[in-house]
């Protein structure tokens, strides 16, 4: 009786596992992208190769007005940036990193006797944002999921991200 309840959790675990929400792994084999441009202003974000806009996604941001200065200011950094890092187990469904601070971001905020700030991403909603509405963010530039695993797809760490006001 044991073996039949421990082999029908299992069963169900599995069926469970298929259901899951978590992300897709897309593949993407078209133009390579060379730049990410993000204008605060519009809220728009460019899938650049070269001159040639590939996708753009509507985006929302932390506060949009000015560039980052500290820890906790909740604004989204402005300036030329890298994709660093990507995190498939993000809490916002598929993340990738902004190299933000950069050396200016750190020795302005050194000679405020702040702390930059840090780990700004590109990232989805995940469970806990889906009906967020305006600019939620803590500084980040958030898609929805299904962009963002499109978007993942599509960035290669190093790809160069510039953030304009």
């Amino acid at each position: 009786m044991w073996v039949i309840r421990v082999f029908l959790a299992a069963l169900l675990a599995l069926a469970l596992a298929g259901c899951s929400s978590g992300p897709r792994f897309l593949t993407y084999d078209g133009p390579e992208v060379t730049r990410v441009i993000v204008e605060k202003n519009s809220r728009y974000m460019h899938l650049m190769h070269h001159d040639q806009v590939l996708k753009s996604y509507r985006v929302q941001l932390g506060y949009p007005n000015g560039h980052k200065q500290q820890r906790g200011d909740r604004r989204t950094p402005e300036g030329e940036y890298t994709i660093d890092r990507r995190n498939p187990r993000s809490r916002f469904h598929l993340s990738l990193g902004i190299s933000y601070p950069n050396e200016q971001d750190i020795e302005f905020a050194a000679a405020r006797g702040v702390n930059a700030g840090g780990d700004i991403f590109i990232h989805g909603r995940g469970p806990n944002h889906r009906r967020a509405r305006g600019d939620w963010t803590d500084g980040c530039i958030a898609v929805g999921d299904r962009e963002i695993e499109v978007i993942y797809s599509m960035i290669r760490d190093g790809t160069p991200i510039t953030i304009l006001p």
